[in-house]
């Protein structure tokens, strides 16, 4: 029989605005009876339903269709079991399976609902919302002058894709903000590469994971190779992986990055009431880093598929996992096509790291945690000098004001330490270098 389930990794989180996650779609197969519970049809209360749904269309002041009745009853009922599930009427799904097959004008963010509000999971790499300074954990409140508080995930989404070239105005609630700040973006067409590497240091890698897409891990080989050749064909020293703000994606991507760091073990597993909803997936022989050590860098904003990856590598003792708490995204989500042309994306699962834990609503705990402190904060730590003593000696020989403003002023990332660039990244480079540095002491 047909499965009538198909899994993707970060469906709800909703994906949109040039970000398209791939989504298996195939017909729905009858379920049998006994699975369905078709013997424990609840009467009475169908009852009552017919009951209230005639009341509402003879007495209601505006006059509603019976169709339009209907439909909202069920999207009532689906938006009330949890966040992710949701009714697509036959225009929804339609844009839901173009955005996962091709390109379409948007803003480069993903958005959940969370505590009931809209809010941002991540922004994307090289994309409008970035670039205009959106960040995870914003609450939209306002979308073109119109509240979202009554919004629902998919109506939200319809909204804010459009044109590219078209202007969409946003008002944000940010932590920390007195007032809600305002951004007019334009859409654009989305195209981002999801891996980035450099160099960090001579045998120190570095990988930036934006997204899983169907070429990521493929990507990700590539700069693994370029990282080698960079590093004068020899093995790197070290890795740092980078998954903050990453939002998810593809489900066989995260396994994939997974297996490519360990030689055995689980990787993730799936629990569900059906049995088509329960998967395990095993890591094959293969560490493209011969045991190197691993940073593994999360915050906020990474989501799903990340949480994944940073879950098994945690758990297998293969990386450290350093930063803040990730969202919590641990749930899978099935695509449904209904006989109406629309389709019921309905949570049909739990994700579990190999030590069996669940990320939904908790996310994974780096093993040490790091906040990315702002600039002010790290010069205050970190500019300690003979200037800042009391009383200190001035420099008979400085410049004077004049010359200082005539001077040239340097570019923003001129010669810009990483500390004050990066802290997160400047505390992880610091931990791969202790573990490169206990590593070689261990294989003496």
């Amino acid at each position: 029989m047909t499965s009538w389930i198909r899994k993707a990794s970060n469906l709800g989180v909703a994906a949109f605005f040039g970000f398209a996650i791939a989504i298996a779609i195939n017909a729905v197969a009858e379920r049998p009876a006994e699975t369905a519970g078709a013997a424990d049809v609840p009467l009475e209360q169908l009852r009552t339903y017919s009951d209230v749904l005639d009341r509402v269309r003879s007495d209601y002041v505006d006059d509603i269709s019976e169709s339009q009745l209907i439909e909202n009853s069920i999207r009532g009922m689906i938006s009330e079991l949890d966040p992710h599930s949701g009714y697509l009427d036959d225009e929804e799904f339609k844009s839901l399976r173009e955005s996962t097959s091709g390109e379409f004008g948007g803003l480069g963010i993903q958005v959940g609902m969370k505590d009931g509000v809209l809010t941002v999971i991540a922004p994307i790499d090289d994309t409008p919302a970035k670039r205009a300074g959106l960040e995870a954990g914003d609450k939209i409140i306002r979308i073109n002058d119109e509240l979202t508080q009554d919004m629902d995930l998919e109506e939200a989404v319809k909204i804010m894709r459009g044109k590219p070239g078209t202007d969409i105005d946003l008002t944000i609630a940010r932590e920390g903000e007195k007032k809600p700040l305002e951004f007019t973006i334009t859409r654009a067409i989305i195209k981002t590469e999801s891996v980035k590497h450099e160099m960090l240091e001579p045998g120190l890698g570095y990988i930036r994971v934006s997204q899983f897409q169907s070429r990521t891990v493929e990507q990700m080989h590539d700069a693994l190779d370029a990282l080698a050749e960079d590093n004068d064909d020899k093995p790197l020293k070290g890795l740092v992986l980078d998954l903050r703000n990453n939002p998810g994606g593809v489900l066989d991507g995260s396994v994939e990055m997974v297996d490519a760091f360990l030689n055995k073990g689980q990787i993730v597993y799936t629990k569900g009431r059906v049995a088509d909803a329960k998967m395990s997936f095993e890591a094959s022989n293969g560490d493209r880093l011969d045991g190197a050590p691993m940073v593994v860098l999360v915050n906020g904003g990474s989501a799903s598929a990340s949480e994944i990856v940073a879950g098994a590598l945690q758990d297998s003792g293969r990386a450290l996992v350093i930063g803040e708490r990730t969202f919590g995204k641990g749930s899978v989500q099935s695509i449904m096509p209904l006989a109406n042309g629309g389709a019921l994306r309905l949570t049909t699962a739990r994700y579990y790291t190999p030590s069996g834990r669940s990320i939904q609503a908790e996310g994974i705990k780096p093993d040490v945690t790091v906040h990315q402190l702002k600039v002010s904060d790290i010069e205050e730590v970190f500019s300690i000098s003979e200037a800042s003593l009391a009383g200190h000696l001035t420099n008979g020989e400085s410049e004077t004001e004049g010359e200082k403003q005539n001077k040239p002023e340097a570019k923003e990332d001129d010669g810009e330490p990483l500390v004050i660039r990066d802290y997160q990244l400047y505390e992880a480079l610091n931990m791969l270098k202790g573990m490169v540095i206990v590593s070689k002491n261990g294989n003496r």
